[in-house]
């Protein structure tokens, strides 16, 4: 997790509409941990930066940037941040600051790659749901009218 904040490539390219796709994966297994967890169901992603941005960084590559108090990505030079319209993110002053020496704390890495092994089953999980989606759509464009 050295390098988290660093660009990567990933194995899909971002747009919007994939956006959209990932905050909606990304809110239902939110839910699912707070359940698991045994938390009130989320109302939205407050709380969830960490997963999100490392979800999203798996997913879509990019960079994570952010500081004490929030964290998200960017891909292709443009903020990218799944919880954008979060409660918590709303009452943060400036909540796309980027302090790069956050990053190089022990104690930010060990929290990082706490979220790991769950991150990569979400971002594996996401990908297999958008293949099923992609060849459906597919499957039933080339279906004569």
């Amino acid at each position: 997790m050295n390098e988290e904040h660093t660009r990567q490539d990933a194995p899909l390219l971002y747009s919007y509409e994939r956006f959209a796709q990932a905050k909606l994966f990304m809110f239902r297994k939110w839910c699912e941990l707070a359940a698991e967890r045994q938390r009130t169901r989320p109302t939205d992603l407050s709380g969830s930066c960490k997963y999100g941005s490392l979800f999203m960084k798996r997913v879509f590559g990019g960079t994570i940037r952010g500081h004490y108090e929030h964290q998200y990505n960017v891909i292709d030079g443009r903020i990218v941040d799944l919880s954008h319209d979060a409660k918590d993110v709303g009452r943060i002053c400036n909540p796309y600051l980027h302090e790069p020496e956050y990053f190089t704390l022990p104690e930010k890495h060990v929290a990082l790659n706490a979220c790991l092994p769950r991150v990569n089953d979400w971002a594996m999980q996401f990908l297999t749901e958008l293949e099923r989606l992609d060849a459906k759509a597919s499957k039933q464009n080339q279906e004569p009218r």
